[in-house]
């Protein structure tokens, strides 16, 4: 396991988490359309909070400390769907002291590409920023086990589920934080008044 690892005395509390995110103004309030179709009036732009290496360093180290350590022991790669997970997913990979690489959606299904390849039969880690519905990550855990890969976890910084998230493998996130999300036609009165924003689209 990498150095980075090794360095973590104390398991990061949520409130050291939540501070991280608070300190790089990633926690964001508005009116914002997710990925997955259902709209809130909160948001964790986890870029900003990974845009610092030193932090970044120190929020996947402690998500990789959240793995067993018999876990931790068999992973041979970390896999990460882009563009969100490409960053924590290779500063876990730094933590475990593994290869990190990623899949991408060049025509609307993930795949592996850029000379990325996976041993046939190598236990994985899949790793993403933030799981709202897991349908991105049951998406990149089908692409990774069709390139012969065997994901056996995923992890996240952050758990938006509530609880409710189903992958088909151990699941392991930082922090877990339960913001209201509504569909469509359920949006509040109070946040349908302000026009909705695409996060990834927000200027700072």
């Amino acid at each position: 396991m990498g150095r980075a690892l090794e360095e973590i005395i104390e398991t990061m509390t949520d409130e050291d988490v939540l501070a991280e995110f608070r300190a790089s103004k990633a926690l964001l309030e508005g009116h914002f359309l997710l990925s997955s179709g259902r709209h809130s009036a909160h948001y964790l732009q986890c870029a900003r909070v990974l845009m610092n290496p030193e932090r970044a360093g120190k929020l996947a180290a402690a998500l990789a400390q959240k793995l067993p350590r018999e876990l931790r022991k068999e992973i041979d790669k970390v896999i990460s769907p882009a563009m969100g997970g490409v960053i924590i997913g290779h500063e876990v990979g730094r933590a475990l002291g593994v290869d990190a690489m990623f899949v991408e959606r060049p025509t609307g299904t993930f795949e592996l590409r850029r000379g990325f390849a996976i041993t046939p039969g190598d236990k994985v880690l899949m790793v993403e920023d933030v799981v709202t519905t897991g349908l991105s990550s049951r998406e990149a855990i089908r692409a990774i086990e069709e390139a012969g890969g065997k994901v056996i976890a995923a992890a996240s910084l952050v758990d938006r589920s509530g609880g409710s998230i189903e992958l088909g493998v151990p699941f392991y996130p930082l922090i877990a934080l339960s913001f209201p999300t509504y569909a469509p036609d359920e949006i509040p009165p109070e946040l349908a008044r302000t026009p909705a924003i695409k996060p990834g689209s927000r200027a700072a």
